[in-house]
């Protein structure tokens, strides 16, 4: 039995009706490098069943404190069933990209059985017309709660269920498993009241370190007009939407070098904030002030029970000039790695640590606020760079082609860039929800036309940076067409009637 972390526990406070915190891994696979050029779905239940014992995610599941005095524990499910977690399903025909990232969706945006393990998989055949990936592949989905996975981090669910070598072992015959008795409600209490007890002592430390953070954020609620306001600072609906362009790292390194000093990291920024700026700006909406991300800070380190420090980051996205947009995301990537902003963001994980989880709770409500934003300014969107694999992955002798994430979003922050690494490309993944992005294959073209102007430059082997500013750029672009505010009081704008289909290509 383990005792969730402030942070994990966070994640669960924070679940909604219309926005849970699920985390989906999707990878796809070429199953011609299997034995015979077929993976069937009572293999890979058969796989998985081996390697259960590999990571305690599979068959724990939450106990919760009576009255919430303190976070829940993991313990070890005795009805376990592991046919209910892995499911199989096939696209309709024509099996095309649209269709897979509507499926991906909807899997993605169902809520996961908080009685039992929460984690789902789901084997999906049909791909038929992904025309960039080998025929006769499929995919595999895999939903975690955010509670139980490190986004950042290596995922031990990801971990079990692959091997390194397209011939796999020797299958491993099923361990005993004997799963141990859950405490009762007398003894849960009972551990609850001891630690609200001790709760004022371990807050100390962390308020000391918090109090700079803490007059940051009494200045954003004072004068909230220093932030430019989008569409994605509103009410997020139930239905999600996913899509996803690939980029090689190659292509990034020559972006990169348009300016010294900057990282592959900048380069994505920069690409993701040109694709925000273009739509935006093509639906008469992009302010005149300059949008902020957050953004994990580079090089930081996440430890045990809590994320890596986060930094708020200038998009540049009121800056014309590409060139000069991506030197003002590096020249802020320079100053976090220097350390001048990772202290604000310890004082807030200590912070959300070791508050009580009725305490966070309160405050969230109080403030209007899921918990995890409780730690995190304000901004239009969050750029998150998900754990990848490092060396090519096997499933049963499928070899993985593919993989991204579709993250979580929440009210105030309808925009999530997923963005992974894997066998030489990088991914670019955003996650919003249907009412604020009716068309994913546009918002996600925009990203790809940023990219391609980025590498334009690169390729033309100079790089003048033009005298643009924030104040000049903004002013030689038309005025955006007012946007009505919308709350959860005025609702959400209805969706389109129907959707289209397409053959476009993931990258």
């Amino acid at each position: 039995m383990r005792q969730l972390s402030g942070h994990e526990a966070s994640f669960l406070y924070a679940d909604t009706t219309h926005a849970n915190a699920n985390v989906t891994f999707v990878q796809i696979y070429d199953q011609s490098t299997a034995a015979g050029g077929t993976v069937r779905f009572k293999s890979i239940l058969a796989h998985l069943a081996g390697r259960l014992h590999r990571s305690p995610v599979f068959r724990q599941r939450l106990l919760r404190v009576p009255l919430e005095l303190d976070y829940p524990y993991w313990v070890e499910d005795e009805h376990f069933d592991l046919e209910y977690h892995v499911r199989h399903i096939a696209l309709p025909k024509p099996g095309d990209w649209r269709q897979f990232c509507i499926q991906a969706s909807r899997i993605h945006a169902r809520a996961l059985d908080l009685n039992r393990p929460l984690w789902e998989l789901y084997v999906i055949e049909g791909l038929d017309s992904f025309t960039d990936l080998p025929p006769g592949s499929f995919a595999v989905l895999i939903k975690v709660h955010h509670a139980a996975v490190d986004v950042e981090g290596r995922h031990e669910i990801v971990d079990a269920l692959h091997d390194l070598a397209a011939e796999p072992p020797r299958p491993e015959p099923p361990q005993p498993w004997f799963p141990e008795r859950a405490p009762g409600p007398l003894k849960l209490l009972a551990r609850g009241a001891f630690s609200t007890l001790l709760s004022p002592l371990s807050l100390a430390a962390p308020l000391m370190r918090l109090a700079p953070v803490a007059w940051t954020f009494a200045g954003d609620v004072v004068a909230p007009e220093q932030h430019a306001a989008t569409r994605f600072n509103s009410v997020v609906s139930a239905h999600r939407v996913f899509d996803t362009r690939r980029f090689t790292v190659a292509e990034f390194e020559r972006i990169r070098a348009l300016v010294p000093r900057a990282t592959v990291t900048d380069a994505v920024l920069a690409v993701c904030a040109g694709g925000l700026r273009r739509y935006l700006a093509a639906n008469g909406e992009l302010p005149a002030a300059d949008l902020e991300a957050i953004a994990p800070l580079a090089g930081a380190k996440a430890v045990a029970g809590a994320e890596a420090p986060w930094q708020l980051v200038g998009l540049g996205t009121a800056i014309e000039d590409p060139v000069a947009r991506l030197r003002h995301i590096q020249r802020q990537g320079a100053s976090a790695r220097a350390g001048l902003r990772s202290r604000a963001a310890r004082g807030l994980a200590d912070l959300a640590e070791h508050v009580p989880a009725a305490t966070l709770k309160l405050a969230s409500r109080w403030l209007g606020l899921r918990t995890p934003e409780l730690r995190r300014p304000l901004a239009c969107c969050t750029v998150s760079s998900v754990g990848s694999p490092r060396q090519p992955l096997y499933l049963c002798g499928a070899r993985l082609t593919y993989f991204s994430a579709i993250l979580p979003i929440a009210d105030g922050m309808g925009l999530v860039f997923a963005i992974t690494e894997y066998d030489g490309r990088i991914v670019v993944s955003p996650t919003s929800c249907r009412e604020l992005v009716p068309d994913p294959e546009t918002f996600t073209q925009a990203v790809r036309d940023s990219f391609q102007e980025y590498l334009a430059l690169a390729d033309a082997g100079t790089a003048p940076l033009r005298p643009a500013t924030r104040a000049a750029s903004a002013a030689a672009r038309p005025a955006p067409r007012p946007r009505a505010a919308r709350t959860a009081a005025t609702g959400r704008p209805a969706a389109p009637d129907g959707r289209r289909r397409s053959t476009a290509r993931p990258g």
